[in-house]
């Protein structure tokens, strides 16, 4: 009888005839299923010309003969003779728990690739279609711990009405602006910050192939979740224990996006999935549904001690009070005494000032005893109409009642403003135009309902900064981190603005007249200046005349054979402009993009002694240490 391993070593032989099915010795499951499910006639028509396959895998019904496509599947995914490290990482995306999908599981997790792994991410138009390198946790834990270890901040300055000032000490009630990769620089604040940071709002890459805060926002599936992971990661760590995090996303990764929350924040701490209406018109143009709103995905750090402020009472709830009675006690409105919940000792007859006895509405009954009704009428909370003839009503005071509003889960552009005026707000900075920011007036609902004044919020994609100016005008601390070099043609123009008194936005709401300060501070770049020459060089010349300087000053990879990364070598001559940029940031050790705290004294650095007071006071140690 043939043995388990001798029929899939059959099915092997048969799917080898299909090189679209494999990577080098990997079979790629997935395009496999996916083609039988298809019911592609070439596959299914060679397995079952096998006699053991079609035997195994097969009905026979009048003659017809069937193929048992969900048994054959099944043993794909499931057999551990086609697990490798390609298979178990490269080509299945699903909700599991221990290996197995969500059909055959009741306890769900995101399993997706490179899950235990560390992505950078490249976050630049010119990083579109690179690939990503990836630092798995046990194969590179050594390389994993240096890249993400504290960094050297430089270039730093303070901005006040005053304008910019040098500085060589940083404080900890102020607000920081860092420009460099937000993965590293959300670990360089971790020993300062960590337990901190009150609210974090992210407006993140929504991985749908356009461009938002001209990020490269075309991630793929896996990658993007690799890329969120690692900075959900950092940012719980970062959050105090009564923080919160709160994440916009459309409809594309909303629910995926919502499963890796539960696993890293803890589903019990998920408060809620708010839907704000983004735009204030339909697209008749849309193909299927126009899309009109997107999700904000609120976590806790703990739900326990999370609370949310109330939202203000608006004048029409006011408006409903009042003072019919000149009470002392102020205006009030009235509410029904009668209940639904029937309890005889509550059922009795009541005389009105009138001499008219009522008697609660059939199959109800009055909502106190008669000996508490008689003290609410002494306190004067018993309200029989201007001619006391009515039913009772009971009085509720205005004075009395809650001094704010519990917040919907749905909120209009009326209340929170849309895309269009987000837009506005940027074009009247006289800043350059984003694609999707986001309108001051939703940041303020948002800093409102999850911050106090003097707490700490964190945005670490900050784009145009509409978080941190924002944060400035209602009093909260902040800092932003962004890459992008626009940071200093848009960002802090924009946050200098704010501290002049700019009154574009919820300016006028607040009563926003100026004031306040900010630093500013880098990432200390080693070879991620490279990367950007090289990402930035427009014709091979340029990107030539960089060799020299890379070969001497950069830190390179040691796999990597610069003797071949040279115009006079035949095969990286005959390689295009952009297979060029590639090789030569592969040639760059990714491990030495930003210079380690750890090293700030080696002389190798030429650290100026500015540089190196302004990092000791920013990481708390003396010119001693």
């Amino acid at each position: 009888m043939m043995t388990d391993t001798a029929l899939l070593e059959q099915i092997k032989q048969v799917i080898r005839r299909f090189p679209k099915y494999w990577e080098q010795d990997s079979l790629l499951k997935n395009r496999l299923i996916d083609d039988i499910r298809a019911y592609k006639t070439p596959v299914i028509k060679a397995l079952l010309a096998n006699e053991l396959i079609k035997d195994t895998y097969s009905l026979e019904f009048d003659g017809v003969t069937i193929f048992k496509v969900e048994d054959f599947i099944s043993m794909l995914r499931y057999k551990n003779y086609w697990e490798d490290s390609y298979t178990k990482y490269s080509n299945e995306i699903g909700l599991t728990s221990d290996g197995k999908y969500l059909n055959y599981t009741t306890d769900v997790v995101l399993d997706f690739p490179h899950k235990d792994g560390v992505l950078e991410g490249g976050m630049t138009k010119e990083d579109k279609g690179k690939k990503e390198i990836y630092y798995h946790n046990v194969l590179a834990k050594r390389e994993i711990d240096t890249l993400l270890a504290p960094k050297v901040l430089s270039n730093m300055k303070k901005y006040d009405t005053n304008g910019e000032h040098n500085i060589e000490e940083f404080k900890d009630t102020d607000n920081l602006i860092i420009k460099g990769n937000n993965l590293i620089a959300l670990h360089t604040l971790k020993e300062k910050y960590a337990g901190k940071v009150k609210l974090v709002y992210i407006d993140p890459p929504y991985n749908t192939g356009g461009d938002s805060f001209k990020y490269n926002d075309r991630f793929n599936h896996s990658t993007w979740l690799t890329f969120m992971k690692n900075r959900l990661e950092i940012a719980r760590l970062l959050l105090s224990d009564d923080g919160s995090i709160w994440i916009n996303i459309d409809d594309d990764e909303s629910h995926y996006l919502k499963v890796l929350g539960d696993e890293i924040f803890g589903r019990d701490n998920f408060i809620s999935n708010i839907i704000w209406k983004k735009k204030y018109s339909p697209q008749n143009d849309a193909r299927y549904f126009s899309d009109m709103h997107d999700h904000v995905l609120v976590f806790a750090k703990n739900k326990n001690n999370f609370n949310v402020n109330l939202l203000p009472r608006s004048e029409s709830m006011n408006k409903r009070y009042k003072n019919i009675d000149n009470d002392e006690r102020g205006p009030w409105k009235s509410s029904d005494f009668s209940v639904k919940t029937y309890s005889e000792d509550y059922d009795y007859p009541i005389t009105t000032p009138s001499g008219r006895v009522v008697y609660p509405p059939k199959s109800r009954c009055w909502r106190t005893s008669k000996k508490r009704f008689q003290e609410l009428v002494d306190d004067n909370r018993i309200w029989f109409g201007t001619e006391g003839n009515n039913t009772p009503s009971v009085k509720k005071f205005l004075s009395e009642v809650k001094q704010g509003m519990t917040p919907s889960t749905i909120w209009d552009y009326s209340e929170v403003s849309h895309n269009q005026d987000a837009r506005n707000e940027i074009l009247e900075l006289n800043i350059e135009d984003f694609s999707t920011p986001k309108p001051e007036k939703l940041l303020q609902r948002i800093i409102h309902l999850g911050s106090n004044e003097n707490d700490l919020v964190l945005d670490f994609f900050s784009g145009s900064v509409t978080t941190q100016a924002v944060a400035h005008k209602m009093d909260r601390q902040y800092i932003g981190i962004e890459q992008m070099d626009y940071i200093n043609e848009v960002s802090v123009p924009r946050l200098q603005k704010v501290t002049k008194g700019e009154q574009g936005g919820i300016s006028k709401d607040v009563a926003w007249q100026g004031g306040g300060s900010f630093v500013y501070a880098e990432l200390h770049e080693l070879n991620q200046q490279f990367v950007q020459a090289i990402q930035t060089a427009s014709n091979e010349k340029e990107l030539i005349n960089l060799l020299d300087a890379i070969k001497e000053e950069a830190f390179l990879d040691f796999q990597v054979n610069m003797n071949c990364i040279t115009s006079e070598d035949e095969g990286f001559a005959a390689l295009s402009l952009e297979e060029k940029k590639d090789v030569l940031i592969k040639a760059l050790d990714a491990n030495q993009m930003y210079l380690n705290y750890s090293e700030i004294d080696d002389a190798t650095y030429g650290i100026s002694d500015d540089v190196k007071a302004f990092n000791r006071s920013f990481y708390g140690e003396d010119e001693e240490s």
